[in-house]
């Protein structure tokens, strides 16, 4: 798949998933935009190292103007935005009675809305260019339930329906929109789970199976680079009919 003259965005791409999806469309010669915070000068440098020209704009994704002024960034910076990724998410683990209020209103915030105001955003340019590519990072729990989540499982419940209502808005347009949905991925906020659980016992390697069998069969992590190549695929022409999926790669999860 040869993404030259391209231009993606990646929400939340400043390291784990994002940073992942940024390097291996960049790989494939995308332009990339990235979004996020923490360390930032490294996501550019391994972006950079993969090939690719890239950006970076700070937007908070819970804020619509500063969505809007990403998305003009993008176009500013490379004249178009070819591909989407909305990936930026946040947790945060109660039962739905002790659930903070403003918890529940940023969760949906940025793990749902932003790819509402992303999206409407991003569709009129592409449908001038007359292609386009919007790949939204649901999650497994799209497509079950967890105790304890419910801000989270709600959101991702909800990217995968706007995702169905975006495919079949653009069904007779060469513009596709389909959502990933991951089990277990070895990032920094599970490493923090499986550190909790091993300051418990002492034993980091046990932590980490455990933390796996609850969900996961195959008892092995999702990497950022099997979901950059998923979405890689999702933006080739072989997919091109691939309309309004929700795609889980997760080891096994929603089939029990």
């Amino acid at each position: 798949m040869n993404l030259a003259g391209k231009t993606a965005l990646v929400t939340g791409s400043t390291s784990g998933i994002g940073l992942g999806i940024a390097k291996r469309l960049a790989e494939a010669g995308a332009n990339l935009v990235l979004n996020g915070f923490g360390d930032v000068d490294a996501a550019l440098a391994t972006v950079r190292a993969a090939g690719g020209q890239v950006r970076h704009h700070p937007a908070n994704m819970a804020s619509p103007e500063e969505i809007a002024e990403l998305l003009a960034f993008a176009e500013r910076e490379f004249g178009a935005l070819d591909i989407l990724v909305n990936n930026a998410g946040i947790q945060h683990v109660a039962p739905v009675d002790e659930f903070p209020v403003e918890r529940w209103d940023s969760i949906l915030a940025i793990n749902l809305s932003s790819v509402f105001h992303t999206t409407r955003l991003a569709l009129p340019g592409m449908r001038r260019r007359g292609w386009g590519r919007i790949v939204n990072i649901a999650s497994v729990h799209g497509l079950v339930g967890s105790t304890g989540k419910a801000a989270y499982v709600a959101a991702k419940h909800g990217v995968v329906g706007l995702t169905k209502v975006v495919a079949l808005e653009t069904a007779q347009e060469p513009i596709t929109c389909n959502a990933i949905c991951p089990g277990w991925v070895l990032t920094p906020l599970v490493q923090q789970q499986i550190d909790e659980r091993a300051r418990a016992d002492g034993d980091l390697e046990r932590a980490r199976h455990d933390l796996l069998a609850e969900k996961q069969p195959s008892l092995e992590f999702v990497t950022p680079e099997q979901l950059g190549e998923l979405t890689l695929y999702l933006c080739s022409d072989a997919a091109a009919q691939v309309r309004g999926v929700a795609w889980n790669i997760d080891g096994g999860w929603a089939a029990r």
